[in-house]
């Protein structure tokens, strides 16, 4: 039995791209096989095949979010 495929279509920087499948090019991959990889790796470890964390210095960035969804909450718990 045939597998049914199907297109996945992303917009990403001209550059992060290029310079992407350049990198890729030396690994002797194309772009779409990398991505079938991470697809298949998200699928077996049922999350990101790798960490996912912000930087040290967006603190205040977090800060300011937290502050913004307490006035949020605010709002709608009256």
């Amino acid at each position: 039995m045939a597998l049914k495929e199907t297109f996945v279509r992303a917009r990403v920087d001209e550059r992060l791209k290029r310079d992407t499948e350049r990198i890729l090019g030396h690994l002797g991959l194309t772009t779409t096989e990398a991505i079938r990889i991470f697809l298949h790796q998200v699928r077996r470890t049922r999350g990101l095949p790798f960490a996912v964390r912000l930087r040290e210095d967006n603190s205040d960035l977090l800060r300011s979010s937290s502050q913004r969804q307490a006035a949020l909450d605010a709002v709608y718990d009256d």
